[in-house]
């Protein structure tokens, strides 16, 4: 079982990263991958995420080990980008390995839902007319409430 969090500025290759989690464990027949990318809309030019160094490294290696814990997983893996970043580009990936679809697909959705309030990152929105910071979603926060209260529980 492999656990890969990693923070960075540089752009990543989703494909890629997708690529590199199939065919690596034969005893896992199923991986799954979230993208998220930077959404468009309300006069937005770009996004600027700041984080805790080293901090936000340890809170995404728990995250992960939660989830190869949790779904007996192959391979967790958490990428996520800091620093400014147009509409259209990629901000994380979260992928997983696991003998069974359901397994991948719901440690996927447990690590987005939980990085996304458990994680120390600070969100910039850059519009034509200023930039303001972002307030976290309360969608966010009952995703992974539900999670957490095992009122998503796992199927693996």
């Amino acid at each position: 079982m492999a656990v890969s969090v990693k923070v960075q500025t540089e752009r990543f290759d989703a494909g890629a990263l997708l690529d590199a989690l199939t065919g690596r464990d034969s005893s896992c027949g199923a991986v799954a991958s979230f993208t998220g990318q930077v959404r468009g809309g309300d006069d937005l030019v770009a996004l600027e995420l700041e984080h805790y160094p080293g901090v936000t490294e340890q809170a995404l290696g728990r995250i992960a080990d939660e989830a190869v814990r949790r779904w007996s997983l192959g391979e967790a893996v958490i990428i996520h980008r800091v620093g400014r970043m147009a509409v259209g580009e990629p901000i994380v990936f979260v992928g997983a390995s696991a003998p069974h679809r359901r397994a991948a697909l719901e440690a996927t959705s447990f690590m987005i839902d939980i990085l996304k309030t458990q994680a120390p990152f600070w969100k910039r929105e850059h519009t034509s007319s200023g930039s303001h910071w972002v307030e976290p979603r309360p969608g966010d926060d009952e995703a992974a409430s539900a999670w957490l209260a095992g009122e998503k529980e796992s199927t693996a």
